[in-house]
């Protein structure tokens, strides 16, 4: 049995064959909808790294340096983690091809690409009654946002455990050159950054032919710089498009089991 649990942001902790990988560890700002800590990553030692912004990266420094995790990421984020590392020995550069294994579970690396935001979006942000009401989470967002730059290189990490293959995206783009496994059992999917997210979703199912998707990244983990989605579009497209697709909205902190 493969195990899932969303907890909030893009962190996604997968349980198979007696192993645990993290995903992009967030603790979400004040007034985040689904607010955690950091004890809700404790206990794992190994963590994948999509891309360096601060809602991928900022906490990895105090999981390295409290539980000597190891931290597979693209070049920049290593490279960001440098300047807040004494010892960055547990930092490994991830590229794509790249292949490992983690006790019986194999994890492959593939080329990814970050969204780019809609205009409408931005403005949306910016202009949204939440920046007073948030104001101090903006000043955080404000000092850490240019110290935590994805620098054109996100990934998307395949992991093959238990006879199931699942493809889990740090953001919803993909890399129009790259090469992606089709039909995987799982696909999870950031569900953030356009103006017509479904859309831009159902291009990606369209390409990657999943048989399931599980979402994340829709909630409004970093007020006043996010939103919480309203995931219903896609649901009704996906099911007039690709009707033979299974999608689940996950509720922080529970567990999915496939």
């Amino acid at each position: 049995m493969i195990k899932i649990t969303w907890l909030g942001t893009a962190s996604i902790l997968l349980e198979a064959c007696g192993q645990k990988l993290l995903f992009d560890p967030f603790v979400e700002l004040a007034g985040g909808s689904n607010p955690n800590t950091l004890e809700d990553f404790e206990g794992v030692r190994d963590i994948c790294i999509t891309h360096g912004h601060l809602d991928h990266l900022f906490f990895v420094p105090e999981l390295v340096e409290g539980q000597d995790a190891t931290v597979h990421c693209p070049a920049p984020a290593a490279r960001t983690l440098e300047g807040f590392l004494e010892d960055n020995g547990n930092v490994v550069v991830a590229s794509p091809g790249d292949h490992w294994r983690l006790g019986e579970l194999s994890i492959w690396v593939h080329r990814g690409k970050h969204v780019a935001f809609s205009p409408s979006v931005v403005l949306g942000r910016l202009f949204s009654p939440q920046v007073l009401r948030h104001f101090r989470n903006l000043l955080f967002l404000a000092w850490a946002h240019p110290r935590f730059r994805e620098r054109g290189e996100t990934l998307v990490y395949e992991v093959q455990a238990e006879g199931r293959k699942i493809l889990l995206l740090g953001s919803m783009a993909l890399d129009d050159a790259a090469e992606y496994p089709k039909g995987a059992d799982l696909l999870i999917l950031p569900y953030q950054g356009k103006r017509r997210p479904e859309e831009a979703a159902c291009e990606i199912v369209s390409r990657l032919q999943p048989k399931r998707i599980l979402l994340d990244h829709f909630d409004n983990a970093f007020p006043p710089a996010s939103r919480d989605e309203d995931t219903r579009p896609f649901y009704r497209l996906l099911g007039e498009r690709f009707p033979q697709v299974q999608a689940v909205k996950p509720k922080a902190g529970k567990t999915v089991c496939f």
